[in-house]
């Protein structure tokens, strides 16, 4: 479950990410009062095997289970799932499969919840994967191993940064965040392996600490371009938790 909305006084509609269907949105029936069996399940970043009827927009949930395998996050990775949720629902429309991008989604929440108090090294990495596997599967990733106007190679030691209109391009002097061409090329390499999810994880962990902080502005810029907003609404609250 993404998000959910209050509907009448005892109800809600739900936005859902199903890896057959898409994003799906439903309305649970009843599930406000305190002898719904939905009350219990429907919660946020947890496997659930979900049924439901009708042809509309909004579907009627029909029944609802936990799918077991790990139980909510909580505190900074509850936060980061949150996070990952607003992204899917800025960048993905309803009722259109993303069986890649599920899988991948399922992979960054199992961390979040699994990790050792979800350490920030980890945290940040299976972030960094996400949504690098978002921004391609959305079809707003550049190719990573060439220049995007020009098509030219990348060269190990050049520097390159990513930018909203124009690709992965030379970096100029007064650029705020780039990526050596070598740490570009390992991550195009991990985004095409059998397990992207885990090996671009990987290929993010293995940067050092400027170049970790580098990719995620850039990330972020992007991210928000694409999604047509200055910031999002988690991070802004992430920002008001950290200034208490």
């Amino acid at each position: 479950m993404l998000h959910r909305y209050d509907w009448s006084e005892s109800s809600l509609i739900l936005e859902t990410f199903t890896r057959a269907h898409g994003r799906v949105a439903l309305v649970a029936k009843g599930a406000k009062r305190p002898s719904s069996n939905f009350r219990p399940v429907l919660l946020p970043l947890q496997p659930l095997l979900l049924g439901w009827g009708g042809d509309a927009e909004i579907r009627t949930l029909k029944s609802a289970e936990w799918a077991g395998g790990h139980v909510m996050p909580t505190g900074e990775a509850l936060l980061s799932g949150y996070y990952a949720n607003e992204l899917l629902m800025r960048l993905l429309a309803r009722d259109d499969a993303h069986p890649a991008l599920f899988d991948a989604y399922a992979a960054l929440v199992h961390v979040l919840a699994t990790a050792p108090r979800a350490e920030g090294d980890t945290r940040h990495a299976a972030l960094r994967a996400f949504e690098l596997l978002l921004l391609r599967e959305t079809g707003h990733l550049p190719t990573l191993d060439a220049q995007t106007l020009t098509f030219a190679p990348l060269q190990a030691q050049a520097r390159y940064c990513l930018v909203a209109e124009g690709g992965l391009r030379a970096a100029h002097g007064d650029d705020r965040a780039w990526l050596g061409g070598a740490h570009w090329l390992a991550l195009a390499a991990a985004l095409q392996d059998e397990a992207p999810f885990s090996a671009t994880l990987r290929a993010c962990a293995t940067l050092g600490g400027e170049a970790r902080g580098h990719l995620r502005l850039q990330l972020r810029t992007l991210l928000h371009y694409h999604c047509g907003v200055g910031s999002l609404r988690t991070r802004q609250m992430l920002m008001d938790l950290q200034n208490l």
